[in-house]
């Protein structure tokens, strides 16, 4: 039974801004739910990005309010129901309410018996020759073996940088490439087009994610493979991405709902016979370790839940480890709240617990003359 929902709306400083082709990142707008069952404690999260999900900070907080008081006294399964019911059009919400209740349940995707490494990519941000020289040695340095560069500002521009990134690589490390939704169609297919496929892995989501005939266009010019990402939300988007033609598909634990879910997605992908990537560059600890503990079973790629990483202070106690390039997944560890830090990046919060309803019943019924159930 659940017994108490705990919310925490939270503003996130970065280190340095994330710069994606819709707007540079300053701060995750997340929020946490931690749930208190009868079997134990979870976390939940939702870090709400505009180009990754339609839903708004502002109204993802204002319904996960309404919606907690509903979960207090129902069975954990009623409660994941309900969530994916009420919340179907606000994934990462729903998200949110059904990984904490998974975990605290002690789903087995999060149970991790034997340490595991789980490879990540970095990222390549600087766009001056020395900037982008240093970055991709440091990365090399610390065991990345997969490199990330972003895309869909100018095609022109972005195809220079690409090459250039090629010649100073020299083929020590994959190159994955994503535009998010940046360019048109003419210049989606252009850029796919007249990309070298020299380490290339994949391009990643060149054009808006509802244009699927553009996706289609570009998959049959493309001189790399294809990877869809900002188009995928269910199983039948995986379903319509092999028949475009993509190669790779791209899943986000919160665009799916839960960890059953998202593995049951990453094991559909495969049997279409495209390769899945996880990972969620814009979340927190929560998200990107739950994300981690799903990849060691269902993802041979490397992984994209790195934004932890960019974090200007870790939301845990005891951070994620990473070394050479990986999670490094321990037995017996779980995210642990850093407290005082939490604090400082809480914006508001809320409980909702069996108490506090019983609290109200009982003073309604004492003033109407009633009795509390």
């Amino acid at each position: 039974m659940i017994r108490e929902l705990s919310l925490v709306r939270l503003a996130l400083p970065l280190t340095l801004p994330y710069k994606l082709a819709f707007g540079a990142v300053t701060q995750f707008d997340s929020i946490l739910v931690q749930a208190t069952l009868d079997a134990g404690e979870g976390i939940g999260e939702a870090t709400i990005l505009s180009g990754y999900t339609d839903e708004t900070i502002e109204d993802a907080w204002v319904r996960a309010k309404a919606f907690a008081g509903r979960l207090p006294g129902l069975a954990p399964d009623a409660a994941k129901t309900l969530a994916a019911s009420v919340l179907a059009d606000a994934p990462f919400t729903a998200t949110a309410f059904i990984t904490a209740i998974e975990m605290a349940e002690g789903h087995p995707l999060l149970a991790v018996d034997t340490p595991a490494a789980v490879p990540l990519l970095a990222g390549i941000n600087a766009t001056e020759p020395a900037g982008i020289e240093r970055e991709i040695e440091i990365a090399l340095r610390d065991g990345y073996s997969t490199l990330k560069i972003k895309v869909g500002f100018d095609v022109g521009h972005d195809l220079d940088r690409v090459k250039f990134i090629q010649r100073f690589n020299a083929g020590r490390a994959r190159l994955r490439i994503d535009a998010n939704q940046g360019y048109g169609r003419a210049d989606g297919i252009r850029f796919a087009r007249d990309v070298p496929p020299d380490s290339v892995e994949l391009l990643e989501q060149p054009c808006a994610a509802s244009d699927w005939a553009a996706a289609a266009q570009v998959a049959a010019a493309s001189a790399v493979p294809l990877m869809l990402d900002e188009s995928i939300y269910t199983e039948a988007d995986i379903d319509r991405a092999a028949r475009v033609g993509a190669a790779f598909v791209k899943l986000k634990l919160m665009k799916l709902g839960s960890l059953t879910r998202l593995a049951a997605a990453l094991d559909r992908i495969r049997e279409l016979g495209m390769r899945p990537v996880l990972g969620n560059g814009v979340a927190s600890d929560i998200g990107c370790w739950q994300e981690a503990c799903v990849a060691r079973r269902h993802v041979d790629t490397a992984g994209e839940m790195n934004g932890f990483l960019r974090q200007r202070r870790s939301l845990v106690k005891a951070p994620l480890p990473v070394e050479g390039g990986a999670i490094r997944l321990e037995p017996g560890w779980a995210p642990r709240l850093d407290d005082a830090w939490l604090k400082t990046v809480t914006l508001d919060r809320g409980v909702f617990s069996m108490e506090r309803q019983v609290t109200r019943a009982c003073a309604r019924g004492a003033h109407d003359g009633g009795s509390a159930p």
